[in-house]
């Protein structure tokens, strides 16, 4: 796998840790209205790995989403702390981890950016500026 790097995490409280490996060409920063609402900011940057790459010391909270797809997704967070920790489907094949918990997360820069119709005006605004 080229780019490949191990991350690696706690939640803020310290229950839950997680190790991964993943590659950095997934790193993605979303936009979709989900993203907003569920992170409470703009965008929601996110590591792809898979179920034989990751590490789960902890019992994460699930809750189950429904897009407007229909998609069913579980999003994992911290009971105790409310740390976002990853998205995954319901099969528990592959995980989104979200980076904010990542210690990795300065150097894990997104190589994309996706649903950007659904981005903020003023986001917007600034990825127009960086192209």
């Amino acid at each position: 796998m080229s780019g490949e790097l191990f991350v690696n995490g706690d939640c803020h409280c310290g229950k839950i840790s997680i190790s991964a490996k993943i590659d950095k060409n997934t790193v993605r920063a979303c936009h979709c209205t989900d993203c907003q609402k569920m992170s409470g900011a703009p965008l929601r940057a996110i590591a792809v790995t898979s179920v034989n790459k990751i590490s789960i010391k902890g019992k994460p909270k699930e809750y189950i989403k429904i897009s407007d797809s229909g998609n069913k997704r579980i999003q994992a967070f911290c009971g105790n702390c409310g740390t976002q920790l990853f998205a995954t489907d319901l099969k528990r094949e592959f995980f989104n981890l979200r980076i904010g918990f990542l210690k990795q997360r300065d150097i894990l820069e997104p190589k994309e950016h996706v649903f950007t119709k659904s981005s903020l005006k003023w986001v917007s605004n600034i990825l127009k500026k960086m192209k």
